[in-house]
């Protein structure tokens, strides 16, 4: 199973490496979380240089991605050949948007019809994309699902687990990076605000 991160220059650091933390918690064999760039290095909002794992061609052939956030998303959709690059397909991949990356998703014309989450800054330009955008932090409508806010992206993450390896997995994934003390209070949140996007087989 083979999970990518799209991360752009001037990425946010926590809405691509929150979820990178919590999906490495599977520690199966076949299981891959990569970072893909469009470049061998991006640098994120605060200069946290990273070097990508894969490329975005490679990152379209994964079973999940997640389209992370930045500084510089307006600058992503507004580049023919970069959008270009992104073929993407929720026919065959889960497909997950984390604040601004909630606008690629839509640019690419894979919310069609689809309420979404994003960020407060994002919010009129996915509006502008035609997309109603909700005011929660996740929702998932069949294989994609979008989060708005960066502490968000645990919800994304869990979400993905759900899905890709079950319920337990994910519990156990969220439990271990769970403030100790709130361990509890962190899964109940994150039941509440994904669970209603599973189906029964994920839940159970």
């Amino acid at each position: 199973m083979h999970i990518a991160i799209l991360t752009f220059d001037g990425y946010n650091e926590l809405d691509s490496l929150i979820a990178f933390g919590i999906l490495n918690r599977i520690r199966k064999p076949d299981w891959r979380v990569s970072i893909a760039s469009p470049t061998a290095r991006v640098t994120s909002m605060n200069g946290v240089v990273l070097e990508s794992h894969i490329s975005l061609a490679q990152a379209c052939e994964a079973d999940a991605v997640i389209v992370g956030s930045g500084l510089k998303t307006r600058d992503v959709v507004a580049d023919e050949t970069l959008m270009a690059q992104l073929r993407l397909d929720p026919s065959r991949q889960l497909l997950a948007g984390q604040c601004s990356g909630t606008l690629i998703l839509a640019r690419l014309g894979l919310l069609q019809d689809i309420p979404a989450c994003t960020d407060l800054i994002t919010k009129p330009w996915v509006q502008e994309a035609g997309i109603s955008v909700l005011n929660q932090p996740f929702f998932a409508r069949g294989n994609v699902a979008t989060a708005g806010g960066c502490l968000a992206s645990q919800y994304l993450a869990f979400w993905l687990i759900a899905r890709l390896e079950g319920m337990q997995a994910a519990r156990e994934a969220l439990h271990y990076v769970a403030p100790v003390g709130e361990k509890e209070d962190y899964l109940a949140r994150a039941l509440q605000h994904v669970s209603p996007y599973l189906s029964a087989d994920s839940v159970a």
